[in-house]
């Protein structure tokens, strides 16, 4: 699937500004951003990847037993993660590192969890409202949709404040539009018209299977199935992913209720670490894709505008101090006390449960620090 007429895009794929209809509704958003907001764009985009990588180099040196890259998406992750205000909250998938990290969560704490030492990660609450990965596809579309149908309830939105009105941004792949969850969480939206953006990342594969295989029709034209206005935009376009994801985001709030926005990107990487793309897919086609690549269009965009080597220079080193620093607590973090399996998996004790860990305890006791029996 490529681009066609119906994609909005504001940066084509050799970082120039498109000159069209559909660019100048959005250019208001565009034209409002500072330097240093652009600036923060191509530096996350770059920061982040250079994590991903080191972390997918971390698994493969057995530091964790599951990676999951977002290597390529980094356009759409980012602009939409810049789009959404503090009082926005945010469900994630489980490879959006990038909004994870506007969001001011420690990027340690996404290693922590897929190593397997914490039950989640981090604390959403403290975290700007970014709540947990989920790894149940599409499950969290449903969390969403009942998150925001509470923030109506409530009346936190629709007052005419667009600094305290409250929105909230879902984002899943294409995989998990064939999830029968994705299409509860479009029912209950359109019905409760919520204040929420569903954001579609189409990277084009789920896993193993192709969209094409998924979906006779491009995905942004299902939600008009359920009532929910819909666009589709060129997902490596981070100009394109800010000021859609804006809009949208400021008519949600206002009360026009839920919004669809499909992302076109492409998984460069796997799917997971797990996963060998090269079984299943064209080496065609990923050529295509790194053509648009979102970290090198946006470059010359700012080259264009006047950036030079310096910044650019300043980016990579930051980003190569992330991998260093993240490489150097990964291998610091140890291994958690077995009795933590037992703490927080439901909201009061339970005696079943407190039994189970007292049993744990004394058949640990049993052996001395060489394993035999004591």
């Amino acid at each position: 699937m490529v681009y066609t007429e119906a994609t909005i895009q504001l940066l084509d794929h050799k970082g120039a500004l498109v000159d069209s209809d559909a660019a100048e509704e959005y250019r208001p958003y565009i034209d409002k951003l500072s330097d240093t907001q652009l600036q923060d764009f191509h530096r996350h985009m770059v920061v982040i990847r250079r994590f991903d990588v080191e972390a997918g180099n971390l698994q493969r040196q057995g530091q964790m037993g599951l990676w999951v890259p977002s290597l390529g998406q980094e356009g759409a992750q980012v602009g939409s993660g810049f789009a959404a205000k503090s009082q926005d909250t945010i469900f994630p998938a489980y490879r959006e590192h990038a909004v994870a990290r506007i969001r001011g969560v420690d990027l340690i704490d996404i290693i922590r969890m897929l190593r397997g030492v914490t039950h989640g990660g981090w604390d959403p609450a403290k975290h700007n409202n970014f709540h947990l990965y989920t790894l149940v596809i599409a499950a969290h579309t449903l969390h969403a949709t009942g998150y925001a149908m509470g923030i109506a309830l409530d009346g936190k939105h629709a007052t005419g404040n667009p600094d305290t009105d409250e929105a909230v941004l879902v984002y899943f792949g294409d995989g998990a539009t064939s999830q029968g969850d994705a299409s509860e969480a479009l029912v209950f939206a359109a019905s409760y018209q919520t204040p929420q953006v569903f954001f579609l990342q189409n990277n084009h594969w789920a896993i193993s299977v192709p969209v094409s295989t998924q979906s006779r029709t491009p995905l942004y034209l299902r939600p008009a199935g359920f009532g929910i206005p819909s666009v589709q935009i060129d997902g490596n376009d981070v100009l394109a992913s800010y000021a859609v994801t804006a809009k949208n985001l400021d008519e949600a709030r206002s009360g026009a209720g839920p919004r669809f926005i499909e992302a076109l990107t492409y998984r460069i990487g796997a799917h997971t670490t797990s996963d060998d793309p090269s079984k299943y897919r064209e080496d065609s086609d990923l050529d295509y894709w790194r053509e648009r690549d979102p970290i090198s269009r946006f470059e010359t965009f700012l080259r264009a505008r006047g950036e030079g080597d310096a910044f650019f220079e300043d980016v990579r080193v930051e980003g190569e101090d992330l991998a260093a620093d993240i490489r150097r607590r990964t291998l610091e973090l140890g291994s958690p006390d077995t009795s933590i399996m037992f703490d927080h998996v439901y909201s009061e004790p339970n005696p079943v449960l407190v039994e189970q860990k007292a049993g744990l305890a004394a058949y640990e006791a049993s052996f001395d620090e060489n394993g035999g029996a004591v």
